[in-house]
């Protein structure tokens, strides 16, 4: 045998199994791209938990949610829907803000809070080093307006970033995310700000600690049919939080369900902000009819002029009291 003719072999042997396992994998549910790996892609949203508080509620102290059964979550969240304003709802029964025209149905919640660890579903206390650069970021603003200059406006506001994970949390706009693969890489798009993360899935080192990203620097692998993500290099004024840029790490994981779901669990580890690392999860749900639209973040906003105006406004107006 040549070693043309070996080579041929060996390539079609990889293929056959590639194929084979591909197969095994469409019996057990579980879908795969042409090059093996976990197929997430897709368009998702996860507006439906837009009432879901981050932290449990006072009224299930002492209960986790494996404690919750079905009947009683479907009641709760159905109570929320009913407690939650109609805005000029139509015959179709859309709710909120009309410009955004989305069906919210928060009985399509996927539970009653976010975090999952600590078990007491609480986000742990901060560090005493946390609360000193709280009181630091405190003194620097003092003597100034909220709305001395547009630097004093968060990064949203300004259209610049919603940050790690701040871009998928679910709100009242920008629901909509989509999830591409290639080999050795998957790209997350975020319709809120434009975000796209490019995460590159071949075991490479984070970049260096000296380049800082809004939204870090990501990498990934599969760990079975999960994507895991770890993120670090963060940038101060978009560490999420008030955390310490220089310690924050974020590991998400993204697992395939068997209703189509993906659950994205996200950790933060930063022993310099929290006394301990906590994890929150929610469900992202396939919705193929709300893709990615445009996210005009500035075309016709006013707010940051009129914020900023308004502030010059009452300067004025305090200084015509003082003479």
């Amino acid at each position: 045998m040549t070693a043309q003719t070996s080579s041929r072999a060996a390539v079609a042997v990889v293929g056959a199994l590639l194929m084979t396992a591909n197969a095994f994998a469409q019996t057990l549910g579980v879908p795969r791209t042409p090059w093996g790996d976990p197929d997430l892609q897709g368009t998702f949203t996860n507006k439906d938990e837009v009432g879901t508080p981050l932290e449990r509620p006072r009224e299930f102290v002492g209960r986790r949610l494996e404690d919750i059964t079905p009947v009683e979550v479907a009641a709760i969240l159905k109570k929320r829907q009913e407690d939650r304003p109609r805005v000029q709802a139509d015959a179709s029964g859309r709710i909120g803000p009309t410009e955004w025209q989305s069906q919210v149905d928060l009985t399509n919640g996927s539970r009653l809070w976010f975090v999952t660890s600590p078990p007491d579903g609480k986000i742990p206390p901060l560090t005493v080093e946390a609360h000193a650069r709280t009181v630091a970021r405190q003194e620097a603003q003092r003597g100034r307006g909220p709305a001395d200059s547009w630097l004093d406006l968060d990064l949203g506001a300004r259209c610049i970033t919603q940050g790690l994970p701040g871009s998928m949390m679910p709100g009242t706009s920008g629901n909509s995310y989509e999830i591409v693969q290639a080999p050795g890489y998957v790209a997350i798009r975020y319709e809120r700000i434009n975000e796209v993360r490019v995460i590159p899935l071949d075991g490479r080192q984070h970049v260096n600690v000296r380049l800082r990203a809004h939204m870090g620097d990501a990498r990934g692998h599969f760990q079975g049919d999960a994507l895991i993500v770890e993120t670090m290099n963060f940038r101060d004024e978009s560490a999420y939080r008030g955390a310490n840029p220089d310690r924050l790490r974020v590991v998400e994981r993204f697992t395939p369900k068997p209703d189509g779901k993906l659950e994205w669990s996200v950790t933060l580890d930063d022993p310099s902000t929290w006394t301990g690392p906590w994890t929150f999860s929610m469900a992202l749900t396939p919705n193929s009819e709300e893709p990615i639209i445009e996210y005009a973040c500035h075309e016709g906003n006013r707010a940051m002029a009129n914020t900023l105006s308004g502030a010059r406004a009452e300067e004025r107006a305090s200084q015509e009291k003082r003479k």
